[in-house]
């Protein structure tokens, strides 16, 4: 996974903000320019919305379909208005909220779990057509173990929180996370 420059991160935050604003307003994301280097890698992302200390929003892909700043500014706004757990956001909220961004590594399988490190990977879980995600960050702000963040990505999912156990497969990644 590629390192982004301090100057890709702001770009993606900004575009982010102006998606949701663009959105908001009925009209079409506006792109400065074309880019190029990491920004039109096809790398997954993950966009959360916050309001102060308060999830607002957090939607994403594992499978990107087009250039980071493309699945950015998709993700932003699929965050603000399509997030089934929240009322999407209003205009008059846009100034208040802050955007978070987690840039995905590909996935990879699971066979040992003690390979997990909490902090690092984020997991995602699946058994038939159930599948289920949680970044990285989650099992640090709730100070989960790895058995635990295991348990709650298969909630997630909808599973069982031992499906882990019991056939479902895991998956890891890592993520550049930025607010």
């Amino acid at each position: 996974m590629p390192q982004l420059s301090n100057q890709d991160r702001e770009t993606l935050l900004q575009i982010a903000r102006d998606s949701v604003q663009a959105h908001l307003e009925d009209q079409q994301p506006q792109f400065p320019e074309t880019f190029s280097g990491n920004l039109s890698e096809p790398l997954a992302v993950f966009v959360s919305i916050h309001h102060g200390p308060r999830l607002r929003g957090c939607i994403g892909t594992i499978d990107p379909q087009g250039p980071l700043y493309r699945n950015v500014s998709g993700c932003a706004i699929a965050a603000a208005s399509r997030d089934s757990r929240f009322k999407p956001i209003r205009l008059s909220e846009l100034s208040d909220v802050e955007f978070e961004i987690s840039v995905l590594s590909p996935i990879e399988i699971v066979t040992d779990f003690s390979t997990i490190e909490i902090g690092t990977h984020g997991l995602v879980v699946s058994k038939g057509n159930a599948r289920g995600l949680l970044l990285p960050q989650v099992a640090i702000q709730h100070q989960w173990s790895r058995e635990e963040f295991l348990g709650e990505t298969c909630r997630k999912a909808g599973l069982p929180p031992t499906a882990w156990k019991q056939g479902a497969t895991v998956h890891r990644f890592t993520a550049e996370v930025f607010p």
